[in-house]
């Protein structure tokens, strides 16, 4: 097995989450630029696999108890520094600044080569399956702010 493989779901380290993507045709328009609106499926990797290296299974937080869980963007804020191109390799990184009450606020980044393209502010709200605020639970929490 090679050792030097990257982990399908990006790698966790105390500095937060990093996951690299390729850039491909689909991703671009006619200029060969990353396409703008292509930048939040990046992202939206970026944090579900972020979710996953923590062990938080999006899929399992329906049933968590009797209200479920789930997690919504709330807000979003994207700066647009540089743009990507067709086969770069970029590197998502996401890392929590808050987590507790009924939201969450990630900051994510996307850099390629250790240039930062995007920077975004995430609001995440934390609402029940019938679409209403709700309380992370403090021990889901903390899996974010360790």
């Amino acid at each position: 097995m090679n050792s030097n493989r990257i982990s399908l779901s990006g790698d966790l380290s105390e500095e937060g989450h990093k996951l690299s993507q390729r850039v491909y045709y689909e991703d671009t328009d006619f200029s060969g630029l990353v396409y703008h609106a292509r930048y939040l499926h990046f992202l939206e990797r970026g944090r579900t696999d972020y979710l996953r290296c923590l062990g938080v299974e999006q899929s399992a937080l329906i049933g968590i108890d009797e209200e479920g869980l789930v997690f919504v963007v709330h807000r979003m804020e994207i700066d647009f520094k540089a743009p990507a191109r067709m086969d770069d390799i970029l590197e998502i990184r996401t890392v929590t600044t808050k987590a507790g009450g009924a939201k969450m606020v990630l900051e994510q980044e996307i850099r390629r080569d250790g240039n930062l393209l995007i920077a975004a502010k995430v609001v995440i709200a934390v609402v029940n399956r019938n679409g209403r605020p709700r309380r992370l639970p403090e021990e889901l929490a903390g899996r974010f702010l360790a």
